[in-house]
């Protein structure tokens, strides 16, 4: 085929990080699980990851040109009987609506980035958000409460968590940790978040106590490459829904970071991959073990798979 050729230098590293050994799948399970009864949260446990993810970028956040404006994280995580356990932080993204009083998350990307999060564990869920406030606001504000009693209906167990950021933290000396006044509040280097649990019927928040637990942020390699994510989100999510195999990993080397998209083709180990950065989207062949480059460069992900598909299909 004219329009492929056998890539070199970089694709050869590429080819073996995409042969690299992969941890199998864990087996099914024999008998189904007992359904869960929700009853009402009595804690929330972050791994350190994630409470590292949000004392970072609130700090970042308010360093930067926006910095005046709310911002806000989506958490997902395990929603177990009594309490919530958060794994991973999605940003509100660059293409927020935000102001001194108000954020609106980017929710394609929140979207994209949920799936890719999903494909590790399916039982993750969205359990919660945190926002910032500006002031000294360190609750929910009457406008929150009139969102979120809708919001927490979607839930698993009709009940939320709910984070604020404030920059009202008493420093100490050195600030080399965090430390929680109250239960539901911590406090580092002047910054500090307060948890609150908002369950379907409520009339107000209640503090809701906070914990921390050794893991992961699983999203957080996706914060370096929002942007991207948010170019492409809605294409990138309207070819999942046409193509339910598809599958995504996120991939870094001398280039930069990006976002690499697998569709498995009719050959067993042949796919169709698209490595998509902040300025260039490439797409590549891997065939009887050979990554092949195809010199197209559609932009709009979902146009150039399917222009891919139909001249593989014109070819067979």
């Amino acid at each position: 085929m004219r329009w492929l050729q056998t890539a070199r230098g970089w694709l050869d590293d590429l080819h073996r990080s995409w042969h690299r050994p992969r941890p199998s799948p864990p087996a099914p399970r024999t008998a189904a699980s007992a359904p869960v009864s929700y009853g009402p949260l009595e804690r929330v446990l972050l791994t350190d990851g994630v409470g590292r993810t949000l004392f970072e970028e609130f700090a970042n956040h308010r360093a930067e040109a926006r910095g005046d404006e709310e911002t806000g994280w989506l958490l997902l995580g395990l929603r177990e009987a009594r309490e919530a356990i958060v794994v991973a932080t999605l940003p509100a993204g660059t293409r927020r609506d935000a102001s001194v009083a108000h954020v609106r998350f980017n929710s394609s990307a929140q979207v994209l980035a949920s799936r890719i999060v999903r494909q590790s564990d399916r039982r993750l869920t969205t359990v919660g958000v945190v926002h910032t406030h500006p002031g000294s606001l360190r609750r929910p504000s009457d406008g929150d409460l009139r969102g979120d009693r809708q919001w927490v209906a979607n839930l698993r167990g009709k009940e939320g968590v709910f984070g604020i950021g404030t920059a009202d933290g008493v420093p100490t000396p050195g600030d080399l940790f965090a430390y929680q006044p109250r239960p539901h509040v911590q406090c580092l280097k002047g910054l500090r978040f307060s948890w609150y649990a908002l369950r379907q019927g409520d009339s107000a928040y209640r503090p809701l106590p906070v914990e921390v637990t050794i893991g992961p942020d699983l999203a957080r390699a996706l914060h370096g490459i929002w942007a991207t994510l948010e170019l492409h989100a809605e294409r990138i999510e309207r070819l999942y829904r046409q193509q339910s195999a598809l599958r995504f990993e996120v991939m870094s080397d001398e280039w930069g970071a990006g976002l690499l998209l697998i569709l498995p083709l009719a050959e067993p180990g042949d796919s169709l991959r698209v490595l998509i950065r902040p300025k260039e989207v490439r797409y590549y062949l891997l065939r009887s073990g050979e990554v092949l480059e195809v010199h197209h460069h559609d932009e709009w992900v979902d146009r150039g798979v399917y222009l891919l598909l139909a001249e593989l299909a014109a070819r067979a």
